[in-house]
């Protein structure tokens, strides 16, 4: 098992747990948030803004793992009002093209940040080293 942590390039964990663990040949990603490498809230009040962000983080902690998004076999996506699911999807079909993953999409009243309108964690099948 491996965890992974990019210390730098990714805001700091909010709490006691790290950005992704390499465990049986997954790699699973912590809940991505709107934050950029300083920590700062990205795209206050712009859903799009967010999950770009969100998916741009979760992209780091995949190439640092020698993974791409093709590799994503599930996500979890939590939204502080469901009628933001047709933006946030806009966006994931970009970063996901015809590599579509099982999904699980939740409307929750509050996230960790109080501005934060979207998080997203992921679980990838890692790609084999020795092939």
């Amino acid at each position: 098992m491996r965890r992974i942590r990019l210390a730098g390039q990714l805001a700091e964990p909010m709490g006691p747990f790290t950005d992704a663990v390499e465990a049986g040949g997954f790699l699973y990603v912590s809940g991505m948030l709107p934050l950029d490498a300083n920590g700062d809230l990205v795209g206050v009040g712009d859903v799009v803004r967010q999950t770009e962000q969100v998916l741009g983080n979760v992209g780091e902690v995949l190439r640092a793992a020698g993974a791409t998004f093709d590799d994503v076999v599930r996500i979890g996506v939590y939204l502080r009002n469901m009628a933001d699911r047709p933006s946030v999807n806009t966006v994931r079909r970009r970063y996901f093209g015809d590599a579509l993953p099982t999904a699980t999409a939740v409307e929750v009243s509050a996230l960790a940040l109080p501005d934060a309108l979207v998080e997203i964690e992921a679980v990838a099948l890692l790609p084999r080293q020795d092939a």
